[in-house]
């Protein structure tokens, strides 16, 4: 994406979120402008291309690590799901509120619908705390702490070095972290999440863009 885009997408973000004090933003499907971007093909193909034409996104979020949010983050999937509402339903659970809006753990069968499309804002090298993955450990389903203590003894990592404008798509069960920064800068991100299918139990998707 050319940096006049990201840019924009920047002054479209900041009236929204402190960033520098909160590390980013929830719910960003609030903002037009980044509606609209899930469905430019800049973002949506990569999506479609692992899912498929009818898939959509449910969820987008703003991650920005600076001097003030230089967190750290250990080893995880991703596996929370946005919801419009709490029903409790086989499979689902356990249960959150994140910024106001409800969350629950999917099937892994959910999760194995769905794709990640990050994209990144400023450039981000191993200086400033890049994700690292461990290739393939998305398919062996959700793992507890020492399958993925187990998983991270057996795989060599990947560092996933993004220039400004560039996409890291992964799935949510892939295995990732990263580390605090070394040169804290700006490292903002757009999370977008895609899916296709509907939720059963009669749960339904927060947003579908």
């Amino acid at each position: 994406m050319p940096t006049a885009r990201t840019a924009a997408l920047i002054a479209a973000l900041a009236p929204h979120a402190d960033s520098e004090r909160r590390g980013g933003l929830r719910n960003l499907f609030d903002i037009p402008a980044i509606s609209r971007l899930a469905r430019d093909p800049v973002v949506r193909d990569p999506a479609t291309a692992v899912l498929g034409a009818d898939c959509f996104a449910v969820r987008a979020i703003l991650f920005d690590k600076t001097p003030s949010t230089n967190w750290k983050v250990a080893w995880h999937q991703d596996l929370t799901i946005a919801v419009a509402e709490r029903r409790d339903a086989p499979g689902f659970g356990p249960w959150s509120v994140k910024a106001g809006v409800t969350h629950v753990q999917p099937p892994c069968e959910t999760l194995e619908r769905m794709v990640v499309v990050r994209l990144h804002l400023d450039p981000c090298g191993i200086e400033n705390g890049p994700v690292r993955v461990l290739p393939g450990s998305h398919r062996r389903g959700k793992l507890d702490a020492v399958a993925i203590d187990e998983y991270r003894r057996s795989a060599e990592e990947t560092a996933c070095i993004v220039p400004r404008g560039g996409l890291l798509v992964m799935r949510p069960l892939l295995l990732h972290a990263s580390s605090a920064a070394v040169l804290p800068d700006h490292r903002r991100v757009i999370h977008f999440e895609f899916a296709t299918g509907s939720l059963s139990g009669g749960l339904a998707w927060r947003w579908q863009v």
